[in-house]
């Protein structure tokens, strides 16, 4: 991954985390209009999951530079994924409503460039937890 694929990721999160519970809000609006089976998936309160998955986008965002870490996180978190029933397919429709609300959190700051940045990354992040050892 480029340092400045990175950069543009980060810089451009620094934006979305002072807006941290709307975006999860939007975000799994997102979601759950572009794959309703998902929903069966969450069980609990939702403001509060949204707070982990923002915290997991923090964590992961923040550990870019350092794969060594972030993969092991990844594989960990796609390990209790598939125990809570989630399929590889699903990845899929997690990235179209992450752009979806990067593009709405962001606004003009979502440049092709970012965009491009963030698919990468995401891209990069979807396939080390659908490789992941599930068992």
């Amino acid at each position: 991954m480029k340092a400045e694929t990175i950069e543009l990721v980060q810089h451009s999160w620094k934006k979305v985390a002072p807006i941290a519970p709307q975006a999860a809000a939007i975000f799994y609006d997102n979601l759950f209009a572009a794959d309703s089976s998902a929903k069966v998936l969450f069980k609990g309160d939702m403001t509060q999951q949204g707070e982990k998955l923002m915290q997991m986008i923090a964590t992961a965002v923040g550990k870019l530079h350092n794969l060594d870490v972030l993969v092991p996180v990844l594989q960990s978190l796609a390990k209790r994924h598939a125990g809570y029933g989630v399929v590889d397919a699903q990845y899929a429709s997690v990235g179209a409503a992450l752009l979806k609300t990067l593009d709405t959190g962001l606004g003009a700051d979502f440049t092709p460039e970012v965009r491009a940045a963030w698919t990468e990354v995401y891209g990069f992040m979807a396939r080390v937890m659908i490789e992941a050892p599930k068992g």
